[in-house]
């Protein structure tokens, strides 16, 4: 199913196709745990459907944390 999600940082929209049903979306949306209705899903996956992010996005985030971060120490 192509999934569309707008990332909750920077508002851009991506879609992905994931291994997901539409039942299963309804039942995480109602509040059933992520990782229990898609456990065949990947971490980064599971990820994008909660906020959008896809995992580049975290590695770009993450280096930026780290590089303020030593700015900071200095």
């Amino acid at each position: 199913m192509i999934v569309t999600r707008k990332n909750i940082f920077t508002g851009v929209k991506r879609s992905l196709d994931l291994d997901v049903t539409q039942e299963g979306l309804n039942r995480w949306k109602n509040g059933e745990l992520i990782q229990n209705v898609f456990p065949h899903l990947s971490v980064d996956e599971r990820e994008f459907l909660m906020t959008g992010i896809i995992g580049e996005e975290w590695n770009e985030l993450l280096e930026d944390e780290v590089r303020d971060e030593f700015v900071y120490e200095l």
